[in-house]
Order: structure tokens, then C-alpha cells, then sequence
């Protein structure tokens, strides 16, 4: 899994990569099929918004997160995308049934 980290009006420092890097270890456990994510970072007032979309084996997952701390944001947005992939493994599941 490679991930891809953009930082608009705000710079991306190295602890905020590895902390998501972390986090981001959940979903490759949940489903390992995922080829590669973008993580974007930006700040809008006083609020921080992190967005990540995820491409795995034939789709494409799009979350986001707004909290008043960047860290927040992160565990956040990891748990909504869990959330996601768990509904998309689901699926997958049915379909083969």
C-alpha cells in the first residue's frame, strides 16, 4: 500500500505522516487488496479536514473528516474508511453467494 500525502495551506510534517501511516496499517490489515491512497490535509478556519481516497481491486473509496485537531481528523477519517471497506467486503461476500 502506498500513500500519497498532500498538505494545502498547511505542511505536511513528518510526525503527521507517521502518525497516519500508523493508523492507515488497519485498513491494509481489513482488506489487503488496497494498491494505493491519498491522503490530503488541508485547514479551513478553525477547522482541520483531512480526506483520503482509497484505491483498491476494481473501486474507489472517498472519505472525510473535519475536527479542531489535525490528529483527530486522521483517526476519524480511518474510521469512517474502515467503515466503508467493511461494507464493501460485504458486498463482495454477497455477491458470491
Amino acid at each position: 500500500m502506498q500513500l500519497h500525502f498532500v498538505g494545502r495551506n498547511l505542511e505536511v510534517t513528518p510526525a503527521l505522516k507517521t502518525f497516519t501511516t500508523e493508523k492507515f496499517q488497519s485498513l491494509e490489515k481489513r482488506y489487503n487488496h488496497i494498491s494505493n491512497v491519498h491522503v490530503t490535509f488541508h485547514v479551513e478556519n478553525i477547522n482541520h479536514i483531512a480526506e483520503a481516497t482509497v484505491h483498491m481491486q476494481g473501486s474507489e473509496i472517498h472519505a472525510s473528516a473535519k475536527e479542531e485537531d489535525m490528529y483527530k481528523a486522521v483517526e476519524t477519517l480511518v474510521d469512517k474508511l474502515l467503515g466503508q471497506i467493511t461494507k464493501f467486503k460485504e458486498k463482495i461476500i454477497d455477491s458470491h453467494r
